[in-house]
């Protein structure tokens, strides 16, 4: 057939080394130098875990953490920051490299659906990596820790001293259900997304902004649940172990079965977004576009 030979082509283009690890890069390259907005944005991220943890309005959310000096304000940004720059490689290099073995071997799947496809697999084999970084993050941010694990390596050594399930694994399933939905979503709907708006005029850079914040706000919402069930979960140590349904039903009871309460710090969230993904998102695609 008349197309074989191009497909042979690229499938050589897929398949170079070169090309393979520009993703990974360029992931890597895109979260670092976005980690300056984390660390500004992470009072508004502490704020947001007060909320989903106590359930407490946003102003005395504040007032606990001005109550509680700097020092403790900034106490578990070392987790984020290093999952941050972590997690750009790993996402934006692991969904490129799916996609492209995906486009060899599944002739039969529709080209527009394998960014979505290929961000799912990628959002299970991030919740193997960065699983245990959420927990350590959770349980250093939640203040009630303070006294029982004033440090980072006392935080450590008992999470290590539990099994993996009570552990660093704490809340794996619901942290895998978010980030596979989350990236399929991310990925098969940033493309998309860019286009719209690049159709509106406007510069490819400032289309990847805005495509990038539209997806992760719309992303952060839909999955806030599992967000706040998982900060539950994690935040706590030791105590009786319950499971995710049982976890889901406690924390529905607490927020007196509302979902304005649960939803409850979601704004501040949308703020994040808009500020991470959004700059991310634009370098990625500008250093993926040189390259290309």
């Amino acid at each position: 057939m008349a197309g074989r030979p191009d497909r042979k082509e690229d499938g050589e283009h897929l398949r170079d080394p070169k090309v393979r690890f520009q993703s990974y890069l360029h992931g890597g390259t895109s979260s670092l130098l976005s980690a300056l907005p984390t660390v500004i944005v992470f009072p508004v991220y502490k704020t947001v875990f007060r909320q989903q943890l106590h359930n407490t309005p946003v102003h005395i959310a504040v007032e606990q953490l001005l109550k509680e000096g700097l020092v403790k304000l900034y106490r578990g940004v070392a987790p984020p920051l290093l999952m941050r720059t972590l997690n750009g490689t790993l996402l934006f290099g692991l969904q490129d490299t799916f996609v492209r073995h995906l486009s060899m071997s599944s002739q039969n799947v529709i080209s527009s659906a394998l960014p979505g496809l290929a961000g799912f697999g990628t959002g299970i084999v991030e919740a193997v990596v960065f699983t245990p970084f959420e927990r350590v993050q959770n349980v250093l941010q939640n203040g009630q820790n303070d006294r029982q694990l004033p440090t980072l390596k006392s935080v450590l050594v008992m999470l290590k001293a539990q099994r993996p399930a009570s552990g660093f694994y704490r809340a794996f399933l619901p942290i895998t259900a978010r980030n596979a939905l989350g990236c399929s979503l991310y990925f098969g709907l940033k493309g998309p997304v860019c286009s719209v708006v690049a159709g509106q005029g406007l510069s490819p850079m400032v289309s990847s902004f805005i495509s990038g914040t539209l997806t992760s706000m719309a992303i952060s919402l839909a999955l806030y649940p599992l967000s706040v069930l998982v900060a539950n979960m994690q935040a706590q140590v030791g105590g009786e172990e319950k499971g995710v349904m049982a976890c889901w039903r406690m924390l529905w009871a607490s927020r007196e079965r509302s979902v304005v309460q649960l939803y409850r710090g979601g704004s501040l969230v949308i703020l994040r977004s808009c500020i991470t993904w959004g700059i991310a998102t634009a370098i990625y695609d500008r250093q993926q576009k040189r390259s290309g």
